[in-house]
Parts: structure tokens; C-alpha cells; sequence
């Protein structure tokens, strides 16, 4: 037989085989990956390809971690257009923009504006999809994935805002587990004067991770003793944002938000090769935004959960008794500002410090300052610190009603909030008086 022959009637053979188990490691320009063709990240921890998402036919461009056997999608390209057949083509054109096209006509696009010279787009070990040109590093990329997050947080995405091009990093739930476009339930952060970071359904708040108190989220402390990731929040005049970064590089974690608006962490268990749960929110009734109305504390320890906080009363008795505690507590005495009997502050301890939506914020002046302009100012309601490291630093000031505040057994913060004279005598007696008797005992 002739050579030429025999090699062109073994490489026919062997292109089919190739075809079904083709992994690259990069897209280099008008170079094509199919449908059962793969990128894959240096390391081989990620994988970029097409999939259909549980009983769904239709076909999405994804990642997922290569070798895990029980498959989590960790971010969709084109998560609200999909494919309906296996014809979907990814390509990089010359201007260094990834096209993902079905048959020819147009599925998605990467963005970039700026000048590419020799684009090459890359899944790096991180789990990021990253366009740069060649030789330059990583930082000074066309386009990446991790700046259009999906439902998922992989560690070193940011969770904020981009202040220089008002850009957000936004997570969005799938629709259903077998519909990736993007669903009710979202998590953003809230550039208020003390920014917090929340679950929404929609435009209404879901869940409050509480502001950041320069040592955890008030509203979620133990997401900050665990030995899986550490916390990072960056603020300044460019970006704010939270990240996390791995506490040992061999974990395999991430965070994703669910269509039933709730946050998972979920760590890879080797031994019993599945998916564990590591923590969730909301994960107590208490968690719920504001079901406590104004100036209501939740007391999850309570067979009443909602309290009115010590100086108010429920606005609404009979309905407060009903279990209905959406009009909240008001004060069982007015304020006096600056009348001849002035106002005092009450302390509260080991709170989830209120919704910050108005509030004033100054890193500068000490807890006394604080209390001080807090007073001085008949709008303040309670102050805090800011920043409770290292014995407190910073302030705080909230004006009108107090949302959304939770009670806890430890942890938590403290909170000054401002009662009229009157109440503070109430209050200064039953404490004398307690002392008393215990005295008498």
C-alpha cells in the first residue's frame, strides 16, 4: 500500500476520536471551538464549554470545574439566548472580541473597546475567561469574565462597585435550575454614606448582610470565624467591593446565589465526593428584611420573635398581638431635642446595627465626638462606631426610624440610640432598682 495512503486512511480514522475529547488552552484569532470542544485553564482545575442546564435541550456556553464529577455551572455566557442545537461556534475576531454564533448569526459578544495589537483569550487557573494581548500580563486585559458575574463568586471576584466607571459587580440567580438567564433574586451592594451589601428581589431588600464594621458584616458575623476563605473589603475613591481569597489553595469553595434568594457556600467534599453545604443565608426567621417594622428588634430566642426595643411601644397593639409587626414601635415619649430637659442615649448591645440607608458617616472623630453631633442634631436618632478594631474608631449617625435591627446571644455591636430625658430616668431607676434588690439578696 502506498505510504500516502495509509497515512491519510489513519489520520480519517483518528479525527473523529480527536474531535469528541479536544481541550485548548487558548483561542488565538479566528481560530474555532465547537460544540464537544473545550478550553481548559493551565492547571486543569476549569473548563469552558457548551452544556444544557438539567432537563433543558438548549445549549449554553459555561465553566465549570474540569474534574468534579457532580457539575456545578459556575458562569454562562449567554445565559439569557441560548443555542437550540449543537451548532454554536466560539471564535476571536481581530479587534480582540470573543463571538459566540449559531449557524451564523450572532449569540453573544465580549465588549472590549480598546486597541488590541495579538488578541489571544485564556482560561486562567482562577476560573477567569480573560482576553489580552499576547505579552502583555494579566492586568492589562481586554476583557474578563469576572467583571460579568453570573450567580456564582469564585474567589478573587469582586462584589461592589467600579466608582471611576460606575460599573457594577452584580450577582444575578438563574430563573430556575433549568434556565440560567437571570433571575428575581440578586446581590448588590448599596453605595449609602456606610455602604451595605444586601439580597434583593427585585427592587425590594431580601436579606441584609449588615454594614461592615472594619472586623465582620454586623448582620452576618460568622461568615468571618471559618478557616475556609478570608474577607477582604476595599473602599476608597476608585472601587468599593468585597472579595474573598482561598485560606488554602487546595479547598475548592464558592458562593452562589439561588432563584430561591438564597446565598449557598458550598465546599467540595472529597471524601464523599458531593457538594457540601458550608453556611446559607437568610438562614433564620429573624434574617428576614424589616419583619420587625421600625424601631422593632428581632429576638429569635423570643415565642414573640419582635420586640420593641426599650423606650418604644407597638404603633399598632391589637396587630402587633396578631403576630402582624409590619407597623412597628414607636416611642412611648417625644423626643425634646433641645428643649430644658434633653435628650440622652440609651446602649444597646450585641445588635445587628440598622439598615444605613440614611445615615452620615465620618472616619474621622472618636465614639464621644460622635455622640456629641449626634445630639446636637435633633434629625439623629443613634450613632455607633464606624469601626469597632481596636476599640472603636469612627462614626456613624442614622436619622429616622431604626429598620431591620436583630438581637444576638454574643457577637453583634453596639448601638447609642437617643431617648428623651423621661425614658432615661425610667430606664436609670429600673436599673437602681435591680441593683438594689440584688443588693438586698
Amino acid at each position: 500500500m502506498d505510504i500516502r495512503l495509509f497515512i491519510l486512511i489513519v489520520a480519517c480514522t483518528l479525527v473523529p476520536s480527536l474531535k469528541a475529547s479536544t481541550a485548548i488552552s487558548s483561542i488565538q484569532v479566528s481560530q474555532i471551538m465547537r460544540d464537544g470542544e473545550t478550553l481548559v485553564s493551565n492547571g486543569g482545575r476549569y473548563e469552558l464549554g457548551f452544556f444544557s442546564p438539567g432537563n433543558s435541550q438548549k445549549r449554553y456556553l459555561g465553566l465549570w470545574y474540569k474534574n468534579i464529577p457532580v457539575k456545578k455551572i459556575l458562569w454562562v455566557a449567554n445565559r439569557a439566548n441560548p443555542i437550540n442545537d449543537f451548532s454554536g461556534i466560539l471564535t476571536l475576531n481581530t479587534t480582540g472580541n470573543l463571538l459566540l454564533t449559531q449557524n451564523g448569526s450572532l449569540v453573544w459578544c465580549t465588549n472590549s473597546h480598546k486597541q488590541a495589537q495579538n488578541p489571544v483569550a485564556e482560561l486562567l487557573e482562577s476560573g477567569n475567561l480573560m482576553i489580552r494581548d499576547k505579552g502583555e500580563t494579566n492586568k492589562e486585559y481586554l476583557w474578563q469574565s469576572f467583571d460579568y458575574p453570573s450567580d456564582t463568586q469564585l474567589a478573587g471576584m469582586k462584589y461592589g462597585w467600579d466608582l471611576r466607571k460606575g460599573f457594577e459587580w452584580k450577582y444575578t440567580c438563574w430563573k430556575s435550575p433549568d434556565d440560567p438567564s437571570p433571575g428575581d433574586f440578586s446581590r448588590v451592594l448599596k453605595l449609602y454614606n456606610y455602604p451595605e451589601f444586601y439580597i434583593m428581589k427585585g427592587t425590594q431588600k431580601w436579606f441584609r448582610f449588615g454594614p461592615w464594621n472594619g472586623l465582620r458584616f454586623t448582620g452576618s458575623p460568622s461568615v468571618y470565624n471559618n478557616t475556609i476563605f478570608y474577607i477582604n473589603i476595599v473602599s476608597n475613591m476608585n472601587e468599593t467591593y468585597y472579595t474573598y481569597s482561598l485560606a488554602n489553595s487546595a479547598v475548592i469553595t464558592f458562593s452562589v446565589i439561588n432563584e430561591t434568594g438564597k446565598l449557598y457556600r458550598y465546599v467540595w467534599a472529597e471524601d464523599d465526593q458531593n457538594w457540601s453545604t458550608f453556611r446559607y443565608f437568610p438562614s433564620e426567621f429573624c434574617d428576614t428584611y424589616g419583619l420587625c417594622g421600625p424601631n422593632g428588634n428581632c429576638v429569635s430566642t423570643q415565642t414573640q420573635a419582635c420586640q420593641c426595643l426599650k423606650g418604644f411601644k407597638p404603633k399598632a397593639p391589637q396587630k402587633w398581638n396578631s403576630s402582624d409587626w409590619r407597623g412597628g414601635c414607636i416611642r412611648n415619649e417625644p423626643l425634646s431635642c433641645k428643649g430644658k430637659d434633653e435628650d440622652g442615649f440609651n446602649k444597646f448591645e450585641r445588635l445587628k446595627i440598622p439598615d444605613t440607608t440614611y445615615t452620615w458617616l465620618d472616619e474621622s472623630i472618636d465614639l464621644e465626638e460622635c455622640r456629641v453631633q449626634c445630639l446636637s442634631n435633633c434629625s439623629c436618632m443613634a450613632y455607633t462606631n464606624s469601626d469597632i478594631r481596636n476599640g472603636g474608631s469612627g462614626c456613624v449617625m442614622w436619622f429616622g426610624d431604626l429598620i431591620d435591627i436583630k438581637q444576638y446571644e454574643s457577637e453583634g455591636q453596639d448601638l447609642y440610640i437617643r431617648m428623651p430625658a423621661s425614658e432615661l430616668g425610667k430606664l436609670m431607676f429600673n436599673l437602681s432598682f435591680i441593683f438594689s434588690f440584688k443588693l438586698q439578696l
